[in-house]
């Protein structure tokens, strides 16, 4: 092998190394959202309102894009079909990611919906997934409530009469929201988001939703927002909601890191970090197992044998499977987001 032959496979070797992606959100205009995204977390998208960013995506109704090294510019689902070992035990040869990762600014009530699980979407909705969900509330006005499942035990016949007559509310177990608080909405619950809530959510990689109600709004065009009463009469859970509190929550308390396990499921695990200046915390991924970091407040450097980057509140890295030794150091809060 000649010396450019060999300078050439080096670089080769090198740009394919794992290293962290950093990545720049599709937005939504949803009639119900604000711009605090813009405001808050200076999104810098040409859009009003902005409802959603889709911060760590590879589905197609909104992909998120890689701002850093060798894929610039390309969107992380190309990255991940041409890297699938990026996925760890999750690869697959269309590059999708098993989960979804959104903040969200509702300035008005979202519909009451629900959503379908996976055997149910699989089934009906031509083999998607269904969508299990999680909210971590960043922010919320004084007495902003959200809907979180049903009061007490329903049935199908009682529901599908109360939204015929416009009395659903009055079975639905409405719940004062506060900054810091953590919802998981397994498949199934009905639920909305309330007017003056920011949240990251976490989600299954479906966009599957079934509304019940949404208030008679009209969208752009002047029609009525089509709703999808069968379907969710069909999905939905009518006990009575449990906020479900993982019984093997912890907190862990070091001298380089503050962490706290805030949900798990059969989907995903996020634990919500801290660190101060003086802090750093070292990463590697396993070779079965990727993660996404979304930083909640302040700034995270994020330093490789190769460069040094960093990420500021609202804005995400995906880090592959089998990862080169990442360093982390700033002053933030985020979550740390496994499959």
């Amino acid at each position: 092998m000649t010396k450019v032959e060999t300078k050439i496979k080096r670089n080769v070797e090198l740009n394919n190394k794992n290293y962290p992606l950093f990545l720049k959100p599709s937005g939504k205009d949803y009639l119900w959202g604000g711009n605090r995204l813009n405001e808050v977390f200076n999104k810098k998208i040409d859009l009003s309102p902005l409802a959603e960013t889709w911060e760590c995506s590879t589905h197609e109704a909104g992909p998120s894009y890689v701002v850093s090294g060798t894929y610039n510019g390309r969107t992380l689902k190309e990255v991940l079909k041409e890297n699938p070992e990026y996925l760890g035990k999750f690869q697959n040869s269309e590059g999708e990611l098993p989960l979804l990762v959104k903040l969200i600014d509702a300035k008005k009530d979202l519909s009451v919906q629900v959503h379908p699980d996976d055997e149910f979407a699989k089934k009906y909705e031509n083999g998607q997934q269904g969508k299990t969900e999680m909210w971590y509330v960043l922010d919320a006005t004084e007495n902003a409530k959200l809907i979180y499942g049903f009061k007490e035990d329903v049935d199908e016949d009682t529901i599908r009469k109360a939204i015929a007559e416009g009395k659903l509310e009055n079975y639905l177990n409405i719940i004062e929201v506060h900054k810091d608080d953590t919802f998981l909405i397994e498949a199934g619950t009905v639920h909305a988001i309330g007017k003056g809530i920011l949240i990251a959510e976490i989600q299954e990689n479906s966009n599957l939703t079934y509304r019940l109600y949404d208030y008679h709004r009209r969208d752009k065009d002047g029609n009525l927002r089509e709703l999808h009463i069968d379907k969710a009469l069909k999905v939905m859970n009518y006990k009575s909601a449990k906020i479900i509190e993982n019984p093997d929550y912890i907190d862990v308390e070091k001298t380089d890191i503050y962490s706290k396990l805030i949900c798990e499921c059969k989907y995903f695990k996020v634990y919500r970090n801290r660190i101060n200046i003086e802090d750093e915390i070292h990463v590697k991924t396993k070779k079965d197992s990727f993660c996404v970091i979304l930083c909640t407040d302040g700034f995270i450097s994020i330093e490789t044998d190769k460069e040094v980057n960093r990420i500021n509140k609202g804005e995400c890295v995906f880090i592959p499977a089998n990862s080169v030794e990442i360093r982390l150091y700033g002053k933030a809060d985020f979550l740390d987001i496994h499959c």
